[in-house]
């Protein structure tokens, strides 16, 4: 006669006698009807009574942990967490199931919701091409075997579970160059429904295309691609629980650092991998950022712009006096201490728009002191035994200074014969002061009676000549090269608020 002990899951079949000590466990005496053996009914759970508490308290402790409903789904008892806490005991089932991607039906994808918050911008290495950055990767998916009432669980919707007890999904950044450093002690939230939120901090090396030509008013757009590392489409599919305007503005919200970058906007694509025979599922996010320009502007091309604005009133200064030479020399060392000092702020790489920028200064103070060292022996050549000039110069000069009227070439006393107009710059002499007057009349007759022939008073004159129109070749070179200055400060100047504002 055999006793029946049922639990919550099993029926266990005890013997009414004692176990016969040569029969195996779970075997009772067998009765003899001729040549056969009647065994009991269930004879496969079948223990002695001392050996079948330990297993119904097992059965009794799985049962209720883990119990099965309608269908496929699965729920947990959370009886007595309103007195002890949540028993690590009632996920025992579900953290025994880690090592498998927790579907149902195997041939079904699993959805993992992607998306992340930028919390700092940390370097962008123009030598290397690399972007730093510090984000939260943030992932979502759901856990069919997870599944609890709240009502009958004090309320509870949802609590945290260690990461390390889940199975997570191998999302990676494809542009990432360093390991993942991230914690392993990590923890996740889980609904009641078995919705699992896993939120995961990561410091990002990344590569990115860096375009420095518009230096320092540069904009950049890096990417950053998610994807799985072993599942194909077969098995996971990625998207998105959130809008792309909604990443945007937590990540300004949120960002940290307030240095020399921020953040303009984020976009998104989802193309597929192709990988040999194998399709996999990944969504790219375009992040664009912008330098913030003040640091450079203050300390590169406010001092720059000083410089070649003294260089260019120094025009002003009489070229025959000797001191524009020694100024202009003083302010293009001063300039070359200002490059070496200001060089680690310029990129290490490439060749900006900054660097053309400063180059066009330097040229322009080198080809002013040039200038001005010409000028110099000009004048003392013109003073001393001047040149006849080239006709071809002398019509350039014409053209020049009067382009609209037509200037007589006949000699005449002064300025006035030559068609020239008075001197524009103050810091040039009138010719007049450079060789000595030419003689009246009067003058004629008294040298006249010196000795002076009429021969001699038309070379004098003839010389006087060359002389104003060498003094005005030279005051043509610096109002073509002052002009020049001016209009490089302002293209410049126009330059820069066009890309800062843009």
């Amino acid at each position: 006669m055999l006793t029946q002990l049922t639990t919550s899951t099993s029926t266990i079949c005890l013997p009414a006698q004692p176990i016969h000590p040569n029969l195996g466990l779970g075997e009772s005496r067998p009765r003899k009807l001729g040549a056969h053996l009647l065994l009991p009914v269930c004879p496969l759970f079948s223990l002695s009574a001392e050996r079948v508490q330990p297993w119904k308290e097992k059965l009794s402790l799985t049962g209720s942990l883990l119990s099965t409903g309608r269908g496929n789904t699965f729920t947990i008892n959370c009886s007595g967490f309103n007195l002890h806490g949540v028993d690590h005991a009632a996920f025992q089932a579900v953290f025994d199931k880690k090592p498998f991607r927790p579907v149902i039906n195997y041939s079904v994808p699993t959805h993992v919701n992607v998306s992340f918050t930028l919390s700092a911008i940390l370097e962008v290495d123009a030598q290397l091409q690399l972007l730093t950055s510090f984000l939260w990767m943030n992932l979502m998916w759901d856990n069919p075997f997870i599944s609890w009432d709240p009502e009958e669980c004090v309320g509870l919707n949802k609590l945290t579970i260690a990461a390390e007890n889940l199975w997570l999904p191998d999302i990676f950044i494809v542009e990432s160059m360093d390991e993942d450093e991230t914690p392993s002690d990590l923890t996740a939230y889980v609904s009641s429904k078995g919705r699992i939120k896993y939120d995961k901090p990561m410091r990002v090396t990344s590569i990115c295309s860096l375009d420095i030509f518009y230096f320092p008013f540069d904009q950049q757009n890096c990417t950053f691609t998610f994807t799985s590392f072993l599942y194909t489409v077969d098995s996971m599919l990625l998207g998105m629980d959130k809008e792309v305007w909604e990443i945007t503005d937590t990540s300004r919200d949120v960002i940290l650092t307030q240095g020399e970058w921020e953040l303009l906007g984020i976009n998104k694509a989802s193309p597929k991998m192709l990988v040999g025979d194998n399709l996999y599922d990944q969504i790219m996010f375009y992040v664009a950022i912008r330098r913030r320009p003040r640091l450079y502007i203050i300390n590169l091309l406010v001092p720059s712009g000083f410089l070649v604005a003294i260089d260019a009133l120094s025009f002003y200064l009489p070229a025959e006096s000797g001191n524009r030479a020694p100024f202009k020399i003083t302010l293009l060392l001063g300039y070359n201490v200002f490059l070496l000092m200001m060089n680690d702020l310029l990129p290490a790489s490439g060749t900006p728009l900054i660097s053309v920028y400063f180059a066009l200064c330097l040229s322009l103070m080198v080809l002013s002191l040039l200038e001005t060292v010409f000028i110099t022996y000009l004048l003392h050549l013109a003073t001393t035994q001047p040149p006849p000039m080239p006709s071809w110069l002398h019509s350039l000069l014409l053209h020049c200074t009067c382009p609209r009227k037509c200037c007589p070439t006949a000699p005449h006393k002064g300025n006035e014969g030559l068609g020239l107009p008075q001197a524009q710059l103050p810091g040039l002499k009138e010719p007049v002061e450079l060789v000595k007057k030419s003689p009246g009349p009067g003058e004629a007759e008294v040298a006249g009676g010196s000795g002076w022939t009429r021969a001699q008073w038309e070379q004098e004159a003839q010389k006087q000549h060359r002389v104003e129109l060498w003094v005005q070749f030279s005051h043509m070179m610096d109002t073509l090269l002052f002009r020049l200055y001016l209009l490089f400060m302002a293209s410049s100047i126009l330059t820069v608020i066009g890309l800062w504002n843009t």
